[in-house]
């Protein structure tokens, strides 16, 4: 589902380069919930960047689903993430016009889908979240952990067989940020997706069924938590 083979990433920093990922192999099949953690500076984020496509391997191959990144182009990657991908981030990425709804239903408007099959993936994602009382408020007008839920149902209206967050519960407090948690584990179990979480958060690991941490660009550990 994801493979990393012995992947270097490298960053310009002056007249040096600075590895921000060095020489990392890991596999991680398909389903369970993966948290990735370590201090900061250990490559997490860059992880996390190359396993979406959002980024490519300085050297080594990212492979998704079978294929290595390098070897598709923008357009492919761009569909990859569109299709096949569920991104959640820390700052919640809604857009302040848009409704809890048309959030949500984002990703498959770009698609050109229609308004009725938007309306059936959109719907029942809402009530699975508890948000489907607030399907017509504006992001302004939700809690931060409201916000989150709109951003995890958003990514997952596509259907994606691989969900990625970076840090989903970073800006709340430790009751929402474990309700969050407990989400994408039942994401994880009862849809069979592929779920990895890029955190600082330790109470992450109790909900994971597999914890890499990372340090100085290496996987350092690797098992169940």
């Amino acid at each position: 589902m994801i493979e990393f083979r012995n992947v270097r990433k490298l960053y310009p920093q002056g007249t040096r380069a600075i590895a921000a990922l060095d020489g990392v192999s890991l596999r991680i099949d398909r389903g369970g919930f993966t948290c990735l953690t370590g201090p900061s500076g250990s490559g997490k984020s860059t992880f996390l960047h190359l396993a979406g496509g959002l980024d490519l391997p300085t050297s080594g191959e990212v492979l998704l689903e079978g294929t290595a990144t390098s070897s598709r182009s923008d357009d492919d990657l761009t569909l990859l993430r569109r299709r096949r991908l569920g991104f959640v981030f820390q700052f919640f990425n809604l857009i302040p016009s848009l409704s809890v709804a048309e959030n949500v239903a984002l990703p498959l408007l770009l698609e050109g889908r229609r308004p009725a099959e938007v309306e059936r993936r959109v719907a029942p994602l809402l009530e699975r979240v508890g948000l489907g009382a607030r399907r017509g408020s504006a992001p302004d007008e939700l809690s931060g952990g409201e916000m989150q839920r709109v951003a995890v149902a958003r990514a997952l209206v596509a259907d994606p067989a691989i969900v990625l967050a970076d840090e989903p519960t970073g800006n709340l407090d430790s009751a929402t940020g474990r309700g969050i948690l407990e989400l994408l584990h039942t994401v994880a179990k009862e849809d069979g997706r592929t779920v990895v979480v890029v955190t600082h958060d330790p109470s992450a690991a109790r909900f994971a069924d597999r914890v890499v941490r990372l340090r100085d660009g290496r996987v350092e550990s690797d098992g169940t938590p």
